[in-house]
C-alpha cells in the first residue's frame, strides 16, 4: 500500500522526510520484479534507497525510487545482478581461481561477506556480492595468480582470519546509515559489543538500559532457541582487541552526540534499569573468544564494505602493529561473592563446626537435657517431620503438644534408668 506521509493533499517532496509517498516493502518488492529477501538484501547494499516511518521506525521505499529503478539502464536483470550472492564455489568459479584460494583471500580481508548461513553440520558459509568479486578481480589481478605475498602469507600462518569482522562492520555500517536519532546511533555501535566493554564505556547503568532497548539485531533472531543459534551468538560480538577498540571509540562519539541532544528517558524518569546479563556473557547470553591483535594490510578489516559509523582509529600494520598506543584499560573482573554457609550449621571463630564436635579441651559436647530430649542420647527425639517444614531449616522446632505432656521439663532431674 502506497503511503504519503505528511499533510494531505500536498504533492511529495522527494528527499525530504515525511513529504514523499512511501511503499512497504513488499509491496515495493512486486514493483521491482524482486523477492523479499532480495529487496532486503538491495537495501543492506545501498543499492535501493528506504526511509524511515514516522512514529513506527519502519522503513519503507520511496515512490520515487521505484521509479528511479525500473528506468535504469538494464532493468531488471541489472538489479538483480547487483544484489546476487555466491558461495565460495561459485564465487571462485567467477574470479577463476581455485576455492583455495578464494577462502585464503577472504580470510585476509581483500572482501568482505554480505551475510552468511548455517548449514546442517552447524558450520558458517559465508556469501559474497558478485558484484564486488568482479570489482575486486578487475583491479587486483596480481592476487589471482602466483604466489602469495609475504604479508598475506604472515596473517594466514598466525592463524587469521578477517571475515566475521568485516561483516560485522559493514552491517553495523548500514544500521548507523538507517538511524535517524543519535541514541539509535549510539545504540549500533553498542550492538557488537559484550556486557562488560558496554559496562566500561557507559557507566550509568540507566542509559546502558536505554541503549539495550534501542539495540537493532544484526540478523533475524529466532523465537525459539534452535542448534544453529548458539554458533551464530558467536559471530555477532567483537571478539578482537582491536575491534573492539575502534567500536568503543564509536561508542564514545555517538554518546556525546546523543547525551547533547537530550537526555536518556530513563536518567530523567528514574525507571529501575534491567538487571545486567551475567558476566561475560553478550547481549544474547553468550561471549565470543578473544584472539591476539591481529596485522592489517592491502587486504584487512573493512576491505570493500561500508564505512564504518564513526571514522576508525589508524589502522595498524604488519610490522609495527596497532597504530594507538594505548588501549583503554580492561575492565576489572568482579569479586566472587563471599561464601554463605549453610543454614542450621553453627559458626564458631568463623569456620563451621557441626553439632557433637569435640571442642578444643577435647570433651565431647553433649546438649543439656531439655523438651523434646531424653538424657543418655545425643540428638533426642527427631522433631515432628511437619514442624520441622513449617519452621524451616535452622529455625527452633516446636515440639507437638502432645509429646511434650509426656516429657519432663527442662532441667527436670530424671532417676538414672527411668
Amino acid at each position: 500500500m502506497a503511503v504519503r506521509h505528511g499533510v494531505p493533499g500536498v504533492p511529495g517532496v522527494p528527499g525530504v522526510p515525511g513529504t514523499e509517498e512511501t511503499l512497504a516493502l513488499p509491496r515495493a518488492a512486486a514493483e521491482l520484479g524482486l523477492k523479499p529477501r532480495e529487496l532486503d538484501l538491495a537495501v543492506q547494499l545501498d543499492e535501493v534507497r528506504t526511509v524511515a516511518e514516522p512514529g513506527s521506525g519502519r522503513q519503507r521505499v520511496p515512490r520515487a525510487e521505484v521509479t528511479r529503478l525500473t528506468r535504469g539502464e538494464g532493468y531488471p536483470r541489472g538489479l538483480r545482478e547487483r544484489v546476487r550472492l555466491l558461495g565460495t564455489a561459485a564465487a571462485a568459479e567467477l574470479m577463476g581461481i581455485a576455492p583455495e584460494r578464494f577462502t585464503r583471500l577472504a580470510k585476509v580481508g581483500c572482501f568482505s561477506p554480505v551475510t552468511f548461513r548455517i548449514n546442517r553440520y552447524r558450520a558458517v558459509v559465508w556469501l559474497y556480492a558478485a558484484a564486488e568479486l568482479r570489482t575486486f578481480a578487475a583491479r587486483h589481478p596480481g592476487l589471482l595468480t602466483g604466489s602469495t605475498p609475504k604479508n598475506l602469507r604472515a596473517m594466514l600462518d598466525a592463524g587469521e582470519d578477517w571475515r566475521a569482522r568485516n561483516w560485522r562492520s559493514r552491517r553495523i555500517g548500514q544500521l548507523a546509515r538507517q538511524a535517524e536519532d543519535p541514541w539509535e546511533r549510539a545504540a549500533v555501535s553498542a550492538a557488537v559489543l559484550g556486557p562488560e566493554e558496554l559496562a566500561a564505556v557507559v557507566e550509568d547503568p540507566a542509559e546502558r538500559d536505554y541503549l539495550r532497548g534501542l539495540r537493532p539485531a544484526l540478523v533475524p533472531v529466532p523465537r525459539a532457541e534452535t542448534p544453529t543459534w548458539s554458533v551464530v551468538r558467536r559471530l555477532i560480538i567483537a571478539d578482537d582487541p582491536d575491534e573492539i577498540l575502534w567500536h568503543r571509540i564509536g561508542l564514545v562519539l555517538s554518546l556525546e552526540e546523543a547525551r547533547a541532544a537530550r537526555s536518556a528517558p530513563d536518567a530523567r524518569s528514574g525507571r529501575r534499569p534491567r538487571p545486567e546479563p551475567p558476566d561475560g556473557a553478550g547481549p544474547l547470553g553468550e561471549a565470543a573468544p578473544r584472539e591476539a591483535p591481529p596485522r592489517r594490510d592491502e587486504c584487512g578489516p573493512g576491505r570493500a564494505s561500508a564505512a564504518p559509523a564513526v571514522p576508525a582509529p589508524t589502522a595498524p600494520t604488519a610490522s609495527t602493529g596497532p597504530s594507538v598506543s594505548t588501549a583503554p584499560t580492561a575492565p576489572t573482573a568482579p569479586t566472587a561473592p563471599a561464601a554463605v554457609p549453610r543454614a542450621g550449621r553453627a559458626l564458631v571463630g568463623g569456620a563451621r563446626r557441626p553439632p557433637g564436635r569435640k571442642s578444643e579441651s577435647g570433651s565431647r559436647r553433649t546438649p543439656a537435657p531439655g523438651p523434646g530430649r531424653k538424657p543418655g542420647t545425643k540428638g533426642g527425639r527427631k522433631p515432628d517431620r511437619a514442624h520441622q517444614v513449617a519452621a524451616g531449616p535452622g529455625a527452633a522446632v516446636q515440639q507437638p503438644e502432645s509429646v511434650r505432656r509426656e516429657e519432663p521439663g527442662a532441667g527436670e532431674p530424671v532417676p538414672r534408668g527411668a
